[in-house]
């Protein structure tokens, strides 16, 4: 789930590859509402094994009212931290030889 501040304009998504598509959003490459609205913060994320289920799980989470996405983000994220750097570093920190890998270093999972 992307934030464009605290509280603020909130979008949904699904893709195989987070990482890459979070640095497409911040870097305005993807038209649309994202862009329009400055929306480029990861402010929250699930992990799937299952496309079907990842789109699922996206799907039902567009369907929810604004608050109940609220309150998903503040229990996970109550400071509306942009979570992509953390990222960023755990995949910078699993390509050092003999680190251990992240549950996801190259981001190839339904998030949204």
């Amino acid at each position: 789930m992307l934030a464009s501040q605290r509280n603020g304009a909130l979008y949904v998504g699904v893709t195989n590859n987070l990482m890459r598509r979070i640095w497409e959003h911040k870097n305005h490459l993807v038209e649309g509402f994202t862009k329009k609205y400055g929306v480029h913060w990861l402010v929250w994320y699930e992990a799937y094994d299952d496309v079907s289920a990842a789109i699922a799980r996206e799907k039902r989470l567009k369907r929810w009212n604004r608050s109940w996405n609220l309150r998903l983000i503040e229990e996970k994220n109550s400071g509306w931290n942009d979570l992509y750097d953390g990222l960023m570093q755990e995949v910078e920190r699993a390509s050092r030889p003999g680190s251990p890998s992240p549950r996801d270093p190259d981001g190839s999972l339904g998030r949204g």
